[in-house]
This record gives C-alpha cells, structure tokens and sequence, in this order.
C-alpha cells in the first residue's frame, strides 16, 4: 500500500469514527423532559416521538454507512477498479466515451446500491411516523426523472471535463473551472422554471391578507418580488419549509403547503422576512462565489493529480487516465472537502443568526419568529438537545433553541 493509498484509507476510517462518535454523543444528550420554552406547543407524547425518531435514523444511518463503506473498500481492495478500467477499454469507444462509460457504471452501481436503504427510510421510517406521503408510482417517477436528468445534463458536462483535460494541455482546469461555473448559473437560473415544476406543482400565492402583507413587506424593504409560489410538499412529506431559489427574474420565494396549513399569517411572514433576509444579506451570492472559489481551487490540485502514476498505484491500475483521476482525487481531496465542510456549516449557521435577526428588525415581531421556529421544530420531530460536536460536524443551521435564545436577546427600538 503506497502512501496516497494510505492516505485515503486513513480519511475514510478516521470520517467514519468521527461520525459515528458525534452520533453517540447526539443520543447521550436527549432528556426526557420537556424544555420550559416548548411547553405547551411539545406536548410530552410528540417529544417523546421527536426522541424515538432521532434514535431510528441514527441507528439506520450506521447500518447504511458502514455498509456503503465496507462495499466500497471490498471493491477497492479486489481490484474492482482495475477490473472495470480493463472492461471499459475493450470497449474502445476512444478516453472521453470511455471514461463517460467508466464513471456512469460506477455510480449506476451506487445508486443501485442505496436504494433499499431509501425505500427503507421512506416507506418504513417515515411512514411510521407519519411523514411519509410518497406513493410508489410517485418514488419511481421522481427517479426515472433524476435519473434523465442527470444523463441529458450531467453527460455534456462531465465528457467536457474529460475531454479538457484530455486534449486542452496545462491550461485544461481552467477551462473546466470555466465551464463548471457556467453550468453553476445555468442550473440556478434555470431550475427554478425548468427543472424544479419536473418533480413538484408550484402555484401562485393565492389573492388575501397572507399575500398582501407579504408584498406590504417585501416593499418596505425594497425587495424585488415577483410572486410567491406555493408547492406541493405535502405531495411527498407531511414535514414543512421554506425557501428562496434562483436569481434573475427567475428567483422564487418558495412555501410548502404544509407550512401555510400549520402557521399564522404572522408566523409565515417572519419566516420569509428571513428568506428574504439571506437576499438582503447576500448570503446566496457569497455561498455561490465561495463555490466557484472552491471549484477552481479543485481543478487546479486535480490538474497535478491527474497524471501523477502513484495515484493510479493506490488503486492497482496499471494506466493512467483522466476518467479514473477524477474518480481517485475525489477520494484523495476528501480530506480536505471535509474541513472545507465545517467551515461552511460554520458559516452558514452564522448566516442562519443573521437572517433571523434581520426578519425579527424589520418585522418588529421577536414572538412570530420564535413561534415560528417552535412549530416547526415541533412538526419536523427535530431534535432539541443536540450535541455541540454533532452541530459542529452536521449543522448548516443552529439547534432551534440557540436560535429561539439569540432571538428573544435582540433589542427592538
């Protein structure tokens, strides 16, 4: 075993440990007793549901993990890479159908892979407790559409990327940086009218006071909306959100069903004061200009990696190829992906502070937002005691309370 093989071996054990540990953690901090601040809208019967829930899908999520883990390091070390590699250039379809046909069978075998364990967590898991509203007819749709999708947009994509670096010398990871940023707004652009209405209905706000305080607001804070859109969550999941996507004239303010049924018109425009408030903040064009950031500082260590024969060595592949690089410094730059991780999350919890306090200063109503938050910690089954090392490895939002505590500190004029 050499060194970068090593190296990857290492990533993936210490990952695992470090998950699993922080879920040990999760469980040892639940309690039996309802906090003071939910009392009266988590009655003990749904707090004790709230428990039992954490506790199946963490207990489901190391059955699942240390299976896709062993599977995948029984591949490695069989020699199921090499093997592959050997198949796919007999084919002699030339490096970029080659390496499009390398790396589509190994994430067709992924998703073949992990998909009892979806339909276990959503026919089994979230049936029981009650979340679950997704027939069979609707789970088989939605992935022969994700599944088209990928193909007819992820195909030109990645043989581009195969064919840059194939053919396009020492400048190749800054034309894919390009193209991959390209893409990235493409996607927001697009996704919002085209791709998004494939799998839900979303539907205009109907005419009343929910809509007319939202636009009210949206126009004290000089916000350029459009419309609000209503989809049909409750198509798939009893559970409720929120959320602003898109930019251009192509960006949505988005509500759940179930969210409109559960809330207040009080409680509903606070939390799209705090969408609307990552807008304000620019939240979404800091997270998209960290991602090119990020993209770009990929490429060029791929650009290194991509040739360098040790790499190649550490899964037993006696040919370099671009397609296989790919595959392997995914592995290789995991460990860093993982840092990179928990300084977004850390990040994004921030933002999270922020956006709440920028819906509670404009709307002049602490109490919307904090029942807000309540409810649909309340209707979700969230889990009020988490961790703090869970939080920091898993969180891209702080636990409710801390965010309920940070909002009832903000001092209105």
């Amino acid at each position: 075993m050499n060194t970068i093989a090593l190296i990857i071996l290492l990533a993936i054990i210490l990952d695992l440990i470090l998950h699993l540990f922080s879920d040990v953690l999760n469980l040892k901090m639940l309690q039996s007793k309802v906090p003071d601040a939910f009392r009266g809208i988590f009655d003990p019967e749904s707090y004790r549901k709230s428990q039992d829930y954490l506790k199946v899908n963490t207990r489901f999520g190391w059955i699942s993990t240390i299976f896709n883990t062993m599977v995948m390091l029984l591949f490695w070390f069989a020699g199921g890479f090499a093997m592959l590699d050997n198949w796919a250039r007999s084919l002699e379809q030339g490096p970029v159908v080659t390496g499009l046909i390398y790396i589509g069978v190994l994430m067709l075998a992924y998703g073949i892979l992990s998909q009892p364990f979806t339909l276990y967590a959503t026919f089994v898991i979230e049936e029981h407790f009650g979340f679950n509203k997704t027939t069979l007819k609707t789970y088989i749709s939605d992935l022969v559409k994700g599944l088209t999708l990928g193909i007819l947009l992820g195909t030109p994509l990645l043989g581009g990327i195969l064919a840059f670096f194939e053919y396009a010398g020492a400048g190749a990871w800054l034309y894919c940086w390009a193209a991959v940023t390209l893409y990235m707004l493409f996607i927001q652009f697009v996704a919002p009218s085209w791709i998004m209405p494939l799998f839900n209905k979303f539907s205009p706000l109907d005419k009343g006071e929910l809509r007319d305080r939202i636009f009210a607001y949206a126009r004290s804070i000089h916000f350029p909306l459009g419309n609000v859109f209503v989809m049909d969550g409750s198509k798939r999941s009893g559970k409720s959100n929120a959320f602003f996507t898109g930019f251009g004239k192509n960006k949505r303010i988005v509500l759940f069903d179930t969210l409109i049924e559960q809330h207040t018109v009080e409680e509903l425009l606070a939390v799209l004061a705090h969408e609307m408030g990552h807008y304000k903040k620019k939240h979404i064009l800091q997270g998209m200009l960290i991602a090119v950031l990020q993209t770009g500082i990929m490429f060029f260590l791929l650009s290194f990696f991509i040739s360098y024969q040790e790499l190649f060595d550490a899964f037993f592949l006696d040919q370099a190829s671009v397609y296989a690089g790919l595959i392997f410094f995914g592995m290789l730059y995991s460990p860093l992906d993982f840092f990179l991780g928990i300084l977004f999350q850390m990040r994004s919890r921030k933002n999270e502070f922020q956006a709440d306090r920028f819906s509670v200063e404009t709307t002049h109503n602490p109490t919307a937002m904090t029942d807000a938050l309540k409810k649909l910690a309340v209707h979700n089954l969230a889990n009020l005691f988490p961790h703090p090392f869970y939080v920091f490895l898993n969180y891209s939002h702080p636990p409710v309370i801390k965010r309920v505590e940070a909002i009832e500190n903000i001092q209105l004029d």
